[in-house]
């Protein structure tokens, strides 16, 4: 889930596009806006919009939907509620049109689990002689997958099964039953923990290093339970992530929508509280974990049993994507996608102090964007239907861009692209754009094209063992063959270059990134936010008045999908 979208890069690419397509379309210029950096931003009054991108209007709807008064924009709760209802309102301000089959809304189904009484997990250690207790916070978080009202574990033996991989030329899982035990796995891929570049894709995490597969591959297995140890390095982020995503409600999307085996146990150690476990079992966890990233690597049994009980609350309930649309002027059965999510981690009210996750870059951003996106595409016609799809849950596992893609409102193989928009830049214009992703389709070659057109150059994810790639709402279209962008201002600065962008990051991941204290901020410099956004609306536009569809790479992990017979939407 979530993803950083300040990444830096190491190699500077600068590839002319070499697609170009009916000539007669409108213009597709990025016009470059960089100024000298302005007075602190005075967002624009309600109802005095402009037509045009600015950082006025953007401002505007960036604190609106990061204010207080959204409640932390969470599931399920009175902050859906205004969350849903305004951008609505915008969507209809601006003058789009329902987009989801003739309804502003699609509706999500969802089961909501909420952990009601979980102090400790107890494991019985050294030939059951003596016990070690975790806390659930610090050392561990833990929930029912499945959704079960009571999980009641005893004496589940515990296996370590290194990264929990079964893939092809690689399988922790081999001559292994797992019914009824307790398995450990490391976060990331085989080959993450010595740098292995010949093995799975080297550096860069595949979807076998994702939390998520991990669980379901031991729910395969038949286990009773399995715990992730976190690293900070391998995961992406660090420990206060996992304990601020798992110590509240946890959804899911059903059975009926999602059958992916699910477990009755779940949940992640820290790397620390590994440590202690494995040692209080006579076990010395850093040798063992080196030891999986060595081909031919077998499970070691634990000399541990684990024992744990806790209730929870059970909800089925549901909750809103958000669909507007400009219907295509000559091809309006075909559609450029803007996707952005709307959720983020709502209130806490055992906190002292600020109390609320409001989710200002998280990604009040990036749903403030596609309105001043979808605003500025308004103002002529386009060929091609473009859709804005303001979706639910993503900071719970991708699921609302996960139904959308499941119950699309035009057939799959006429959606053209997905163009994601998830936390943008704050901290100054850029001389670079990153491609998270790159290499994959031809989406990079409308991003350097567009790019071209701002004097700035692309560049690729520097980070691809973070996953980001995995961990945002575009990968449930690419999932379905749709190629997907998702790119982010880089790091290289007009004022302070890499190393005022390196320290506007660090800062970012240290004091906001899923903390109460991603406010909305007067002081932000927009000038990156304005370029980025001139910079999609390009790419939009583009799209939309093309003939051609972007096509994968040649070796790239996702293919097309088939052309529909006579389907209006996809399966």
């Amino acid at each position: 889930m979530i993803r950083l979208a300040f990444v830096v890069a190491a190699t500077l690419l600068c590839v002319a596009c070499s697609r170009q397509d009916d000539a007669s379309a409108p213009p597709t210029q990025a016009e470059t806006r960089v100024e000298a950096k302005p007075a602190p931003v005075q967002p624009t009054s309600e109802g005095a919009f402009q037509t045009a991108i600015t950082a006025e209007d953007f401002a505007a709807r960036l604190q609106k939907l990061s204010s207080d008064q959204f409640e932390g924009r969470q599931p399920g709760t009175i902050g859906e509620r205004m969350s849903t209802a305004y951008i609505k309102d915008q969507f209809e301000r601006i003058g789009l049109k329902p987009g989801n089959k003739g309804s502003w809304f699609q509706t999500v189904p969802m089961m909501k689990v909420t952990v009601l009484d979980p102090t400790q997990v107890a494991l019985a250690v050294n030939g059951s002689k003596s016990q070690l207790t975790l806390g659930i916070g610090a050392d561990s978080v833990i929930g029912s997958l499945k959704g079960s009202p009571q999980v009641t574990l005893k004496d589940s033996p515990i296996v370590f099964v290194g990264y929990g991989v079964n893939a092809p030329d690689w399988n922790d899982y081999a001559d292994l039953d797992v019914a009824g035990k307790t398995v450990i796995a490391l976060i990331n891929d085989p080959g993450w923990g010595n740098q292995d570049p010949n093995l799975f894709k080297g550096p860069a995490l595949t979807y076998y290093g994702r939390w998520t597969y991990k669980f379901e591959e031991a729910a395969r297995r038949g286990a009773a339970a399995l715990f992730i140890v976190h690293e900070t390095g391998g995961a992406g982020y660090p420990w206060s992530v996992v304990e601020n995503g798992w110590t509240g409600p946890q959804f899911s999307l059903p059975s009926s929508e999602d059958p992916a085996p699910r477990l009755d146990a779940a949940g992640w150690l820290s790397e620390d509280a590994a440590t202690r476990l494995f040692a209080s079992a006579g076990a010395d966890f850093a040798s063992l974990k080196k030891s999986a990233d060595i081909p031919g690597f077998k499970p070691v049994a634990l000399d541990a049993k684990l024992s744990v009980s806790f209730r929870s609350g059970i909800e089925s309930a549901s909750s809103e994507n958000v669909v507007g649309m400009l219907p295509g002027s000559e091809r309006p059965d075909e559609a450029v996608f803007y996707t952005a999510h709307w959720d983020h981690l709502g209130k806490d009210d055992s906190l002292t102090g600020d109390q609320i996750y409001n989710g200002a870059i998280d990604n009040a951003t990036g749903v403030a964007a596609m309105m001043e996106i979808a605003e500025a595409l308004k103002q002529q016609p386009n060929r091609r239907s473009v859709v804005f799809a303001a979706v639910t849950l993503e900071e719970s596992g991708l699921l609302g861009s996960r139904y959308l893609v499941g119950h699309l409102p035009f057939a799959a193989d006429k959606v053209v692209a997905d163009i994601n928009i998830d936390i943008l830049a704050l901290s100054g214009p850029s001389r670079s754009v990153t491609s998270i992703g790159y290499g994959q389709s031809d989406m990079d070659d409308y991003l350097m094209a567009a790019a071209k057109e701002q004097s700035r150059t692309v560049v690729p994810d520097d980070k691809p063992e973070k996953g980001f790639f995995f961990r945002s709402d575009h990968i449930n279209f690419a999932r379905v063959g749709i190629p997907a962008l998702y790119a982010s201002s880089g790091m290289d600065l007009v004022d302070g270059g890499e190393a005022a962008g390196r320290k506007a990051a660090d800062d970012y991941t240290s004091n906001r990134y899923h903390k109460p204290s991603d406010n909305y901020d007067p002081n932000w410099d927009f000038r990156g936010a304005v370029q980025d956004m001139d910079l999609l609306l390009a790419i939009g536009r583009r799209l939309a008045n093309e003939s051609t569809f972007p096509q994968w790479k040649a070796g790239a992990d996702f293919a097309r999908p088939a052309p529909a017979q006579s389907q209006t939407s996809a399966p």
